[in-house]
């Protein structure tokens, strides 16, 4: 399985209605409004060979309303004991 966060800027006024698509979209496990550069922030999971990158691509960024994201990815490290 493969984990990402996406932060997501919206058109003015179309925040309601991005949210509710995202809300509603098989991937996304989280979504939290936020205050700032970004209005949204989307965790995702999904279980394909270029997951993250294409949900993004495919699925978040096809959607009217959205102007800009930033995708962070999230890698597992294996920590060795000393």
């Amino acid at each position: 399985m493969q984990t990402g966060f996406v932060l997501i800027k919206v058109k003015p006024a179309m925040e309601e209605d991005v949210y509710y698509k995202l809300s509603n979209t098989s991937g996304v496990v989280e979504l939290q409004p936020l205050f700032g550069k970004y209005d949204l922030i989307a965790k995702i999971e999904t279980d394909e060979v270029n997951p993250v990158w294409d949900f993004v691509i495919e699925k978040i960024r096809s959607i009217p309303g959205i102007l800009d994201t930033e995708t962070l990815p999230v890698f597992l490290f294996r920590i060795h004991k000393k």
